[in-house]
């Protein structure tokens, strides 16, 4: 058996078709329906992000598999093959393996170390086993990337340096507050940014969300994203009085939150601290509001620089992180290539005897009436033919089993002795496949 990747991301493709083969979450039951109507798969687990479309398969063929794959990521996108193709990729297994452990690493991500991906990837895996659609090699596969995934993050700290200006925000709020919990954000202006940093927010435990823009129907808009409250633009000094956290990215050529007209409620909040995160260009808030006691007020070059700083340690920790999946990718590999051989050497062994009982019985049909002793001998005679012409073979599989060319021996071996495996729904994994990376 098998590992077969076939995918596009961020990098292969753009989000025009990106969005042809993105997947309601959890996948539906019908998706993996359509997938098993192909005999050619035997396992199956379909990854879907906003960057990533990816289903991993076990095949007994690699090129059957991977035409199967093809044609079902094709008429998923509307496109033929030939459209579709130059913007999937399918790795050999070993990279299918490597590239896995990557994605659930958060090496392979847009934002490199970025969390969220580990958390997609585990429910992609519990939602294939749900539906009865996973096996045992993807489930060990799955479990192993999990794991490496999460110790790539204990080991190397990779997601604790922010990479982007949202995300930069949120943890200097940390700093701050120490925790997020119950926390109170007003936001000031409706736009993409505004709205990203407010998730950042709310997705670590910010309780309540207040909006407010010059267009209040725009507010309304954003606060019924967030569950929040949509509050009127001439109201905002009085609610800087219940905020924590105040995110302003506006279009405005001015300031929108002037000293004179918000210094005296924020200096009425004695001993409470106000995260402010200026993102506009130009900005929104007077610089002399960072002066007032309580105020920790940030812009956005304070914030990329904090990026900037952070972008290095996060590159140092992905280098690490490299090593760590070495390591864990070995093991992984080690076991699979073993799990292939085994059956390979059970086969060889019978194939072998089996040629020794037909031939002793041929030899003991032609020699007519034997001795117990004559016959104990020619069967001892050709046990030792047997056990010595597959020695050497045994031996070099059991050795190659613990590297990297275990299912290429193991694969000839079954061509050269044309062996037949009894289970080879419980094997490995070849290399052949094409690479579009």
């Amino acid at each position: 058996m098998y590992i077969l990747l076939t995918g596009l991301n961020h990098r292969t493709a753009p989000v025009e078709v990106r969005e042809r083969l993105a997947f309601a979450q959890p996948v539906p039951r019908e998706v993996y329906e359509s997938l098993a109507r192909n005999e050619e798969l035997h396992g199956m687990v379909v990854l879907s992000t906003c960057n990533r479309t990816e289903v991993y398969a076990t095949v007994k063929d690699i090129g059957e598999g991977a035409q199967v794959l093809e044609r079902f990521l094709a008429e998923r996108a509307k496109m033929t093959v030939e459209e579709l193709r130059p913007y999937l990729y399918q790795p050999n297994c070993y990279d299918a393996i490597g590239h896995l452990f990557r994605v659930a690493a958060g090496l392979d991500s847009m934002v490199i170390g970025e969390t969220q991906i580990l958390g997609q990837v585990k429910d992609a895996y519990v939602r294939a086993v749900e539906v009865g659609a996973s096996d045992g090699i993807l489930n060990t596969l799955f479990q192993k990337a999990l794991h490496a995934g999460k110790k790539v993050r204990t080991v190397t700290g990779l997601d604790r340096h922010a990479v982007s200006v949202s995300y930069a925000a949120v943890e200097l709020a940390k700093n701050i507050f120490g925790t997020l919990a119950g926390k109170t954000v007003l936001v000031i202006g409706a736009g993409e940014m505004s709205e990203l940093t407010a998730r950042y927010l709310v997705d670590n435990g910010v309780s309540t969300v207040i909006v407010s823009n010059r267009s209040y129907d725009r507010a309304v808009c954003l606060a019924e994203k967030m569950q929040g409250k949509a509050v009127h633009f001439d109201e905002l000094p009085q609610w800087l009085a219940l905020a924590d956290i105040v995110i302003s990215c506006t279009a405005a050529n001015h300031y929108v939150i002037k000293y004179e007209a918000v210094a005296p409620v924020l200096q009425e909040k004695v001993g409470k601290k106000t995260f402010m995160i200026d993102i506009a260009v130009p900005r929104d808030i007077d610089p002399r509001v960072g002066t007032i006691e309580g105020v920790h007020l940030y812009d956005i070059d304070d914030l990329e620089k904090v990026v900037d700083a952070n972008l290095l340690q996060r590159k140092k920790a992905a280098r690490e992180a490299e090593r760590v999946l070495e390591q864990e990718l070995k093991e992984f590999n080690d076991w699979l290539d073993t799990l292939y051989v085994i059956p390979v050497i059970k086969a060889l062994k019978e194939r072998g005897e089996a040629i020794k009982r037909a031939e002793v019985a041929r030899a003991l049909n032609r020699l007519g009436k034997v001795s117990p002793r004559q016959e104990k001998v020619i069967n001892a005679l050709a046990s030792s033919i047997v056990n010595q012409l597959l020695h050497f073979p045994i031996i070099n599989l059991k050795e190659a089993s613990l590297t990297n060319q275990g299912h290429l021996y193991a694969e000839i071996t079954k061509k050269l002795f044309e062996l037949e495996l009894e289970d080879e729904g419980n094997n490995a994994h070849g290399s052949e496949g094409k690479n579009r990376d």
